[in-house]
């Protein structure tokens, strides 16, 4: 943007900044358009802002010290006095090790100057003396040292300082640094880190240069026993710390982590630094807009908080990570309530308020927190906490209790206002209740409060039930059965829940007329209920027709024919989404006897609106003939004046660069096209429509795998990619994308089109149009489909596809069934449409043959899990972990290569860990590769091979180390016994995707005969 768009920008960023200042993406973004204006003063004003309402990383501290050591006079003690309490602000935010470096790096450098002038200022005065300048970078590098594989990085540098010292010292001074410098090589080694072999060598040359020679053996055999333990420590965790590496130092790697590491019993030293670390992480991500960042970075700061507590650490290492804490993440409600028990339980006995309610009242004034009903239902509860104990401690009075009514009154208001749905649990209601309950001579304000409540929640079954439970204990039963009479036919959002609560009271207290008269009049209303959940059903039907109406109206139709390479227009689409998960097709079973539904009771329909989704098709260009020189800086000056970019990512082929560029909108790819023949480098560019140049292919023959393919469609043109789908849901996908570098590649592609390379099979070749999309049948099946659980045993498959048909045309229905024939209890409804699966969600908590159902879309995270211990051992048994995967493993690829080796069921990858579960048709092909005397090499990686561990779910687990081969084999069912004689050392065997099965018998490990006999066994 020019300056005047920039500066206009400024302005409006910093007004939106006075009325939201804890707004962390307004932050950031003032940074990025005070950046814009090319205006140091602005960069400096917005990096100097951050930090006065939030506690920042080094992407604010480390431009901004660097900023401030520019400008000044660092020869001068008052400029040095204020960058060094600049670099202690910025250390009490978060942990950052490149910040720590560069604050040892000042403290050296100011050293050794001030230690080389004639003449040293006064107004230092201890300053920089070597006594002060030891205790100051002995503080920094405490702040890293419990970072395992990077605290040497500190360490080794005041290490190298004092032994420089030492160097040069003489008389007393030498004696000095000689028992410094021995205390801390001997802490070091105590500590589990990295390089702990360097830091053992250290102390040894240490030894043999300050140490009398007949005292070396003996120190070093001690100092060898001081490290043994750290040595374990550091090599119990070695996995865990590659592992997350490996997964790019994920939030969830973090979380992982944390919680083995709090499983067993906890290293303060090591859980410490942990958790420093993943907070770090957790706001740079959350600076960078990441997703769900801001929700982990305030689990982690809580997490941190308790974990301090349980270990009773100092209660001024808990106050001050209290206070990192708010700064860090002042919109967290639970941290907020932690904070004021902390100060309730550290308080003096004789202070009348120890803070708590100063600290009350700044949550007043935080937005994140008074926005959002989550967070300020546990403050209100923990400041209420408050007063209740200092009235039942007789610490306060009726006062006491005025304020407690007071808080609470305060916190309901503050949810009503977040939110206009308020609270549906109610808890601050639920709260204030039991109070005025359990003193008696207040038990009139529940009353009143429910009554408030009920008139507020209106449609709340809860608030209403609330309600009458306290009129009946109060005694007050004709004011329950009143309410009861008028609530019965009211639309709520649980009219059941009403109904059965009022049966129980008249059969606890009503007569026989009032009993009678209570069915009756529920009878009505079921009635009543039945019939306008009928009308929203018709309704619901009514404008689901209507949208069908208008997307066919509006739908391109595609010709089946394929068109000529010169009909560019209907051409095909990016596969962005081909590893979206699909169901297993299942087979249908002969119907069940039918059982007719009671037709009055019909679920109520509340149509929802999908949310929109990313168009990457239609948002994307393709970029080629790029210059070798050429980076994402140049594609952003291309297409700067085009819109908004989401993503550029470029791909280095042998013998050309390309890139995709990825817009945010689509109204941005036409102006981008017209980059088509710019220039870039002094070189020409290609600029085209990603979905152009690649094409959808299927029906090829159940053998073709990535080589098969790649060699029939390359004659045509430089492949770009292929990517295939994932088959863990549905093993019967067999389709592909192809995509070129050019568009005129993909269309010479076509002649394919209907060859046949099988009888009987003729091979199918679409460009990838978005608008075909829907013709390709499972590429929205997850979003069709819907699970169904909570079934009786006497609901059938006509019972359903009765129910469910009222909401969309049902394509259909699978129950499962046990072996004995018999239904498990829960089912999968597949719609002819997506929008009708959506409608369908609504039946949930249906009542279906007297049990209420659960409806929900039928993905990944939703499916039932067989909960037969037979069944998830036999699942175990063949199922393997494998790890060192290469970035953006493909699913369907990684099976190819495997099914050469042996059958596989199921492949899942885990992205960010680098890792997949592999579950194989029968266990023996599992233990013939745990055996299998060759490594297998994909895509360059060498492959990890683990059984897999009992307890927990594959997809949030990482597989335990395997054990160095020795004794006996035990069996792979033996899940509670160490494994053995897996982890001999193997030769290399590349596996690609077009090469055969390995033909090889596996060769004997140097280990016992019950090894070899076993392998025998597998190979028989």
């Amino acid at each position: 943007m020019d300056e005047a768009d920039a500066l206009e920008a400024l302005s409006s960023i910093l007004t939106r900044l006075t009325d939201d200042p804890y707004n962390i993406a307004l932050h950031a973004e003032h940074v990025r358009v005070a950046r814009d204006t090319g205006m140091d003063d602005q960069v400096e004003s917005a990096l100097e802002m951050v930090p006065a309402f939030w506690a920042a990383g080094d992407q604010i501290w480390l431009p901004l010290i660097e900023r401030k050591v520019q400008s000044s006079n660092l020869d001068a003690p008052g400029d040095l006095q204020a960058i060094l309490s600049l670099y202690d602000r910025a250390e009490h935010d978060y942990l950052s090790l490149p910040l720590l470096q560069k604050h040892l790096e000042l403290l050296i450098d100011r050293f050794q100057y001030f230690h080389s002038v004639d003449l040293r200022p006064e107004e230092l005065q201890d300053l920089f003396s070597m006594e002060w300048t030891h205790t100051a970078m002995a503080s920094v590098v405490s702040q890293g040292i419990g970072h395992l594989t990077k605290s040497h990085l500190l360490w080794d540098m005041q290490r190298d300082w004092e032994l420089e010292n030492l160097q040069h010292a003489t008389g007393e001074e030498k004696a000095a640094l000689i028992s410094r410098v021995e205390s801390m090589l001997l802490e070091r080694l105590q500590q589990p880190h990295s390089n702990h072999d360097e830091t053992f060598q250290a102390y040894s040359t240490f030894t043999t240069n300050y140490k009398p020679p007949d005292q070396y053996e003996s120190l070093l055999v001690t100092a060898s026993k001081l490290r043994s333990q750290a040595v374990k420590a550091y090599e119990k965790r070695e996995t865990y710390e590659s592992s997350l590496a490996q997964a790019g130092f994920s939030l969830e790697g973090y979380a992982y982590y944390i919680a083995a590491e709090r499983r067993k019993k906890p290293d303060l030293f090591v859980v410490q630094a942990l958790y420093e670390r993943a907070i770090a992480e957790a706001d740079s991500r959350r600076w960078n807009g990441q997703a769900g960042a801001e929700e982990t970075l305030r689990s982690f700061w809580a997490g941190y908080i308790d974990f301090l507590r349980i270990q009773d650490v100092d209660g001024e290492l808990q106050m001050a990570t209290f206070q990192r804490a708010l700064r860090s993440a002042p919109g967290s409600g639970e941290v907020w309530a932690r904070y004021i028990r902390f100060l309730e339980r550290v308080a003096d006995s004789e202070d009348a308020d120890p803070g708590v309610s100063g600290a009350y009242e700044k949550t007043h004034s935080i937005f994140p927190l008074q926005s959002d009903v989550e967070q300020i239902v546990p403050v209100v509860l923990a400041r209420a906490g408050y007063e209740r104990r200092q009235i039942e401690a007789g610490k306060t009075g009726e006062d006491g209790f005025n304020k407690m009514v007071e808080v609470l009154m305060d916190g309901i208001a503050r949810v009503r206002k977040a939110s206009p749905a308020g609270d549906p649990r109610l808890r601050i209601e639920k709260y204030f209740s039991a109070v005025c309950l359990k003193l008696a001579e207040h038990s009139e304000h529940a009353l009143v409060l429910w009554e408030d409540a009920s008139k507020h929640y209106k449609t709340s079954y809860l608030a209403w039930t609330s309600y009458t439970e306290v009129l009946i204990k109060q005694g007050l039963y004709e004011d329950a059965r009143k309410v009861f009479r008028d609530i019965c036919m009211k639309n709520l959002d649980w009219p059941e829940a009403i109904w059965d609560a009022w049966i129980n009271f008249e059969q606890l207290f009503g007569t026989v007329e009032e009993i009678e008269d209570c069915f009756d009049r529920i009878e009505r209303a079921n009635a009543q209920v039945a019939a306008r959940r009928a009308k929203e059903a018709e309704r619901a039907d009514h404008a689901a027709m209507q949208l069908i109406a208008e997307q066919e109206a509006n739908m391109v139709h595609v010709a089946d024919v394929v068109p000529p390479p010169n009909a560019a227009d209907s051409a095909g689409a990016l596969p962005m989404d081909v590893d979206a998960t699909s169901p297993a097709a299942g087979t249908k079973r002969k119907a069940e006897d039918e059982v007719a539904l009671d037709e009055n009771k019909k679920p109520r329909i509340e149509p929802k609106v999908a949310p929109l989704k990313r168009d990457r098709e239609n948002c994307t260009v393709f970029v080629a003939d790029l210059p070798p020189a050429a980076g994402e800086d140049d594609l952003t000056l291309l297409f700067k004046d085009c819109g908004s970019i989401r993503e550029i990512k470029m791909t280095q082929l042998p013998n050309s660069l390309v890139a995709t560029v990825e817009f945010m909108e689509r109204d941005s790819v036409p102006a981008a096209l017209t980059k088509d023949k710019k220039r870039i480098g002094g070189e020409e560019v290609a600029v085209h429509l990603a979905w152009r140049s690649t094409l959808y292919v299927t029906n090829f023959p159940e053998k073709a795998d990535d080589a098969f393919v790649r060699n029939l469609f390359t004659k045509y043109g430089t492949i770009f990619d292929v990517r295939w789908p994932s088959k863990k849901f549905k093993s019967t996908r067999r389709f592909c994308y192809i995509q070129f570098t050019s568009p005129t590649s993909a269309e010479a592609a076509l002649e394919l089109h209907k060859q046949e390379l099988e009888d009987g099979l003729p091979l199918n070749v679409y460009i990838s149009n978005p608008e075909r999309k829907k013709e390709r049948t499972d590429s929205d099946a997850n979003d069709r489909e819907i699970y169904v659980a909570g079934l009786s045993r006497f609901v059938t498959k006509k019972d359903l596809e009765t129910l469910f048909r009222t909401y969309g045309t049902v394509k259909e229905v699978r129950m499962a069934l046990d072996p004995n024939g018999r239904p498990k209890g829960f089912a999968f409804i597949e719609f002819e449409q997506e929008q009708d699966a959506s409608a369908a969600l609504s039946a949930n908590n249906y009542e279906l043959k007297n049990r209420r159902i659960a409806v929900t879309l039928a993905d990944t995270r939703n499916r039932a899990k067989n909960r037969d211990p037979n069944h998830r051992v036999d699942v175990r048994n063949r199922s393997l972990r494998i790890r060192n995967l290469p970035a953006n493993t493909q699913e369907g690829l990684l099976q190819q290569v495997l099914e050469k080796l042996a059958p596989v069921a199921r492949v899942e990858v885990f992205t960010d860990k680098g890792e997949a579960d592999v579950e194989f048709e029968n266990a023996t092909d599992a233990g013939k590769l745990l055996l299998r005397s060759e490594p297998i090499v994909f895509n360059g990686n060498i492959l990890e091979l683990l059984a897999e561990a009992p307890g927990g779910s594959s997809a949030s687990r990482s597989s335990a180390t395997v054990p160095a081969a020795s004794g006996l084999f035990l069996p792979r069912s033996a899940l509670s016994r160490p494994r053995a004689g897996l982890g001999s050392k193997k030769r290399t065997t590349v596996v690609a995707a077009g090469s055969a099965p390995s033909s090889s018998r596996p060769q004997s490990f140097s280990q016992a005969k019950g090894q070899d006999d076993f392998r025998k066994m597998l190979s028989g």
